[in-house]
């Protein structure tokens, strides 16, 4: 059973300035909820309640915005309006949450977060979220729960989900390279970054979303940075896999929409406000009259 969870919101956000400079990205919201909300709910929903976010190292605002505010409260209760406040009280009442600020002496990229994390992750299986990628599913936590139930039936050391996408595109993204292997299907070898679509093994690409055993710590390494000079966290998951079993779970029935800048994040808006009974009919209304 797994029942913890790492997030990363410690990004800067460039791409979001000069919003960003007033918050973190991870609080910029998709319709009436911070994205960071929702991956918190996607955990919780594949029954993980221990969630660490990795924070950036002075901001408080992430902590601030998931804390019950008592004036607020009194003010929504007298004014009828606490039901504004019912997705994140149900967070509270059903998550334990820790903010963890990342150090500012560790590397940008996204094996550092873990790093920070390293003490709540002690020798426990856990999740692993990027904070930029949001899964659009049915139900929240239907991605997580097929990823947790694989790494139970294969005992993998880690399982990482993957989308296909059309191979133009394929230069932008981290390709996946597979081991053809009977007893282990969606094998991993290596995750090869932004090939030219002639030389990609595959046209699967991350999304985001990890299962890990804590054995990966031991492959995020500051002494092996990228060319960039960045601390990847698929070049720890290819070192893992040379010795481990890592497998790749593909989307479903979910999507995957990632909201690390204005045009992708204007898109997951729209994505969302398309399937939300309430808007649906009448932002669609809209939509043809433009």
């Amino acid at each position: 059973m797994i029942n913890k969870a790492v997030i990363a919101a410690a990004g800067r956000g460039t791409r979001f300035l000069p919003v960003v400079k007033a918050y973190p990205k991870e609080l910029v919201p998709l319709l009436a909820k911070p994205n960071l909300q929702y991956l918190i709910e996607e955990a919780i929903g594949a029954g993980i309640t221990n969630i660490a976010v990795v924070t950036r190292a002075g901001d408080n605002k992430i902590q601030q915005y998931f804390s019950p505010d008592e004036n607020l409260e009194k003010y929504l209760t007298e004014n009828n309006k606490l039901a504004y406040l019912d997705s994140l009280k149900a967070i509270w009442s059903k998550a334990k949450l820790t903010f963890i600020p990342q150090p500012s002496s560790l590397p940008y990229g996204t094996g550092s977060p873990l790093l920070a994390a390293k003490e709540f992750i002690s020798t426990d299986d856990f999740a692993y979220f990027h904070g930029d990628d949001f899964i659009l599913e049915p139900i929240p936590g239907q991605l997580l729960s097929r990823m947790i139930a694989s790494m139970d039936k294969y005992q993998a050391s880690a399982i990482m989900a993957v989308q296909k996408i059309p191979m133009e595109e394929i230069s932008r993204y981290g390709s996946v390279k597979y081991i053809e292997d009977p007893k282990y299907p969606n094998r991993l070898s290596e995750i090869l970054e932004k090939l030219p679509a002639d030389q990609a093994p595959s046209n699967s690409v991350n999304v985001g979303r990890f299962i890990a055993s804590s054995k990966i710590l031991n492959e995020i390494d500051t002494s092996k940075l990228s060319p960039d000079k960045e601390l990847w966290f698929t070049d720890a998951l290819t070192r893992l896999a040379q010795s481990d079993v890592v497998l790749t779970e593909s989307l479903l029935t979910e999507s995957w929409l990632t909201t690390g800048d204005p045009l992708h994040w204007l898109k997951a808006n729209i994505a969302l406000a398309l399937q939300d009974p309430k808007l649906k009919t009448d932002f669609s209304k809209y939509l043809q009259s433009l």
